[in-house]
């Protein structure tokens, strides 16, 4: 058993015995008994990093058996480091785990004193800036002058491509806005004012590979992280698109709802088919490809605030309205039950974004209308901590193992360390937080105006442009990738076309 195991392991007296070297041992002592190697190990490797190095000054053969290569590799995958490698990639797994432990002290560190680089991403003249994606450190934005684009941000070359669409080119500045747009490892996705959708594959080029269109305007767009599948919705209809096994796009699954859809969101790891779940008014479906429209929630007179999902859970924020008042609340829902789990918070305000699929297990991060971001336990239906955060309301929220990132309506963007319930720095820009997403070494922001059209007759004029047409920040902590000579912001590129900076945050914002 694994208890009676553990008070071995802390017990510093031992027997002698001789020694051999370890392609040589057979049997390994412990106390009054010889055990196989192979059964030392599989004891060992219920051991954390402090016990085995408790255990390697036991004796050298202890000491063997704890620097094994195979249980330090081990800790490495249950800690999240180099989760794609194979035990073959390095010969010392203990120094890479120690190094990658070194990394991420500096990291936090970074984040925490807002050590690292910020860059403003491009922007394209006379346009104003239309909806933001990212995924992994790559950047989509579409535009009111139905340009589309990309950047890598990973590797600094903001010299970003334009996704190019389909219409006539004899027809300058007649383009539709940009409504949505989406991106993953391998796709990009846009929808048009006009019910048009682009669909370009990121490893063959920037023209389309598919073209799909609605009868009217679409109103909600989803993209499968894991997968190649798109997800729309137009008028009463919902549609999902993915390739066929010879690459050729087509319409997996059609479904017919009763309201307008407000929200979409395509479920991650559900196999062979797609599911997908939308909001519509006081309506929530759970869409199958295999089966019809089904109602996982509806409360005549609730709208649905805000959707986000995981693997196994829907999570969306509910209106209270009525003459029976009950708060505001956040429902989650298991999908494979079909069944309401929690009602989490009351609030006066409306909840204007949750994070489940981000957040660790158990927890969920919320933010509301009443100017609160709040982290909610899924295990005892309780709110674990409340935050005043934004004076206008919470517009973006995101949560890790320690910190909170959330963006504001009136533009501000906060970092916060929720263990302590005090917040680290923030930074601000003109417009809403309409995106945020991070990971342990960067961040992505983008403020989007609320109007669309720059009410300025002299569009030409860099400042009333600059003032109305949209941010997007590119954030890295990671030191060893930057140059922090300057003490003077670096300009990346010309003022014509105002790109990026590269300084110390604390410096840029005291």
């Amino acid at each position: 058993k694994q208890a009676p195991l553990f008070s071995y392991f802390r017990i510093v007296n031992f027997f002698p015995f001789s020694f051999s070297p370890q392609n040589e041992m057979d049997d390994v002592p412990f106390f009054d008994i010889q055990l196989p190697y192979e059964l030392a190990i599989n004891i060992f490797q219920y051991l954390d990093r402090k016990e085995l190095g408790r255990c390697a000054q036991v004796s050298k053969t202890w000491k063997v058996i704890a620097e094994d290569e195979v249980l330090w590799y081990r800790l490495c995958q249950q800690e999240g480091h180099l989760p794609e490698s194979s035990i073959s990639d390095y010969s010392c797994w203990k120094l890479i785990f120690q190094e990658c432990r070194a990394k991420e002290h500096m990291l936090r560190t970074n984040w925490k004193n807002r050590k690292g680089a910020v860059s403003e991403l491009e922007h394209i003249p006379d346009a104003v800036l239309c909806d933001v994606h990212s995924h992994d450190g790559v950047v989509i934005a579409g535009y009111t002058s139905g340009d589309v684009r990309v950047w890598d941000t990973r590797t600094w070359d903001y010299t970003a491509p334009f996704l190019e669409s389909e219409y006539e080119e004899d027809e300058p500045g007649m383009q539709p806005y940009v409504s949505f747009v989406r991106i993953n490892s391998s796709l990009a996705v846009a929808a048009y004012e006009d019910g048009f959708l682009n669909i370009w594959d990121l490893r063959t080029g920037k023209y389309p590979v598919h073209r799909f269109e609605h009868d009217a305007r679409i109103q909600a767009l989803a993209l499968s992280q894991e997968d190649a599948t798109v997800a729309t919705a137009s008028a009463f209809d919902v549609v999902m698109l993915r390739p066929n096994e010879e690459g050729y796009w087509q319409i997996t699954a059609e479904f017919e709802v009763q309201k307008l859809v407000d929200y979409l969101e395509i479920v991650p790891d559900t196999g062979r088919y797609p599911v997908a779940v939308a909001t519509a008014g006081d309506l929530v479906y759970l869409l199958k490809a295999e089966d019809s429209a089904r109602t996982l929630h509806y409360v005549y007179g609730q709208p649905v605030t805000c959707l986000d999902v995981s693997a196994n859970q829907a999570a969306f924020g509910v209106k209270s309205l009525g003459w029976v008042y009950e708060g505001n609340k956040i429902l989650v829902y298991s999908l494979e039950a079909e069944r309401c789990l929690s009602k989490l918070g009351n609030a006066l305000g409306d909840f204007t974004c949750v994070n489940l699929r981000n957040s660790p297990p158990s927890l969920m991060v919320s933010g509301n209308m009443d100017r609160r971001v709040r982290i909610h336990d899924l295990r005892t239906d309780k709110i674990a901590l409340s935050l005043s955060a934004h004076q206008l309301g919470v517009s973006a929220v995101q949560m890790d193992d320690w910190k909170i990132v959330s963006g504001g309506e009136e533009g501000l963007v906060s970092v916060w360390d929720y263990r302590m319930s005090q917040k680290l720095w923030e930074v601000h820009s003109r417009h809403p937080v309409r995106h945020l997403s991070f990971n342990s070494h960067s961040l992505i922001t983008a403020n989007v105006p609320y109007e669309r059209v720059v009410r300025n007759t002299d569009l030409d004029n860099f400042t009333t442009h600059r003032r109305h047409r949209g941010l997007i920040h590119a954030y890295e902590f990671a030191v060893d990738r930057l140059a922090f000579q300057s003490a003077l912001p670096v300009c990346r590129a010309s003022c014509d076309s105002a790109a990026g900076y590269n300084y110390d945050l604390a410096l840029a914002f005291p």
